[in-house]
């Protein structure tokens, strides 16, 4: 067995991870050898001495991110089982050589057991995301084992991981191919054609978790004016504009996810008038809402609250948007509202989004209780990787 630095908890402090939760807090820990390094890998042990499992060492207020509960080698045959494992999964959920649809979320961290990565397939290339400097000390033996999963059926890997790094203080990395090159930007969901931009995109370039949402979204609007608040690249207003949506309208503040926006629109035979596509603050563009312009309004925003730090900032951010939205929207109206803040619970956002409504004193319902799609899964031992909250609400 591989000796690596031994991390001793203090006593009774490993009770989560005998629940298999996959954090060790700088809290719990008694004893740090001295010299070990960001990313490392080390070994895990209660205050008797045994050995609970193996980890990164991530040196922050989650001191340890755990790869497993076992004390085995983490080695190229470590790396290829837990990806077989993923791509097996996503090959149940009828995502693999899909004709309908060629991008998917492969690996999801936490939920896929592999703390601090993020893989996506984009038809025959992989944008990895590491959220853990160990994972970037390992990402060859990650794109060897994604080779040969997927042989001739991945022909480029790019590394999306700078900005994640970086603004989380670990080390300095460079984007860019780590092997092959794309040759294809345009890809499809469920039969609609979209550009992703992994380069300067948002995230890996496209949100894949809201693919199932998309899909619901389209059964609602034959015959609705449509607001997509928050539009980014536009997948809600494609779906929108596909279900039969008498009109659509994208907001977002950015002008290169507006063009973005349009580039889609145009790629699945969508145009003005029936899309138009609006460059502003969404907060602003609610505010100007005059009463009865839509009869769907889709919130999607970026995480109001990053951290539990400015989880009460938050919650009144998604409180006044959707209190905007309820006030406006036509009678028997529905909106797709979203937090996709790990920070906030599904508990809470309901909460924000029933103060709204009751401001507003309209009637509401909730139809539906969304989340982020199967290829996002979520460890039952790590509830806090249930980060997409969303409802369906029908405004009287």
């Amino acid at each position: 067995m591989t000796s690596h630095p031994v991390i001793k908890l203090k006593p009774g402090k490993d009770e989560a991870l005998k629940r298999f939760h996959p954090w060790v807090f700088s809290g719990a820990i008694a004893e740090i050898p001295s010299g070990v390094t960001t990313g490392e890998i080390v070994n895990v042990h209660n205050h008797a001495g045994r050995c609970i499992g193996t980890g990164f060492y991530e040196g922050d207020t989650i001191a340890v991110k755990m790869l497993t509960f076992a004390e085995v080698p983490i080695d190229q045959q470590f790396w290829l089982h837990k990806l077989s494992l993923a791509f097996r999964l996503r090959e149940s959920l009828g995502l693999i050589k899909n004709s309908h649809t060629n991008m998917y979320r492969l690996v999801h961290s936490e939920g896929d057991n592999i703390p601090g990565l993020i893989i996506d397939i984009y038809g025959k290339t992989a944008v990895i995301q590491a959220h853990s400097a160990g994972i970037l000390l390992h990402f060859d033996q990650i794109v060897a084992a994604l080779k040969t999963i997927y042989g001739q059926d991945i022909e480029a890997v790019y590394n999306k991981s700078a900005g994640v790094l970086e603004r989380m203080g670990r080390m300095s990395v460079s984007d860019g191919y780590v092997f092959g090159q794309a040759n294809d930007q345009n890809f499809i969901e469920n039969s609609m054609v979209f550009k992703v931009d992994w380069e300067t995109g948002q995230k890996t370039g496209f949100f894949v978790d809201q693919r199932e949402n998309r899909m619901m979204l389209k059964g609602y609007c034959h015959g609705r004016r449509v607001l997509n608040n928050f539009s980014y690249s536009g997948g809600f207003s494609v779906a929108a504009l596909q279900g039969g949506a008498t009109s659509v309208v994208s907001v977002d503040s950015s002008k290169k996810a507006v063009d973005l926006c349009n580039e889609n629109i145009q790629l699945n035979g969508f145009g003005e008038p029936t899309h138009q596509s609006v460059c502003i603050d969404a907060k602003k563009y609610l505010e100007q809402l005059k009463g009865n312009e839509f009869d769907l309004i889709v919130l999607d925003p970026p995480a109001f609250a990053k951290n539990h730090h400015n989880r009460h900032k938050g919650l009144e951010g998604y409180k006044y948007i959707n209190f905007l939205a309820i006030r406006n929207i036509a009678p028997v109206g529905l909106i797709f509202t979203f937090s996709c803040s790990q920070a906030v619970d599904r508990a809470a956002f309901q909460g924000a989004v029933m103060a709204a409504a009751i401001e507003t004193g309209r009637n509401v319902k909730i139809l539906h209780h969304l989340s982020q799609s199967a290829d996002h899964p979520v460890s039952i031992f790590h509830p806090e990787g249930a980060y997409l909250k969303g409802l369906v609400l029908q405004i009287q």
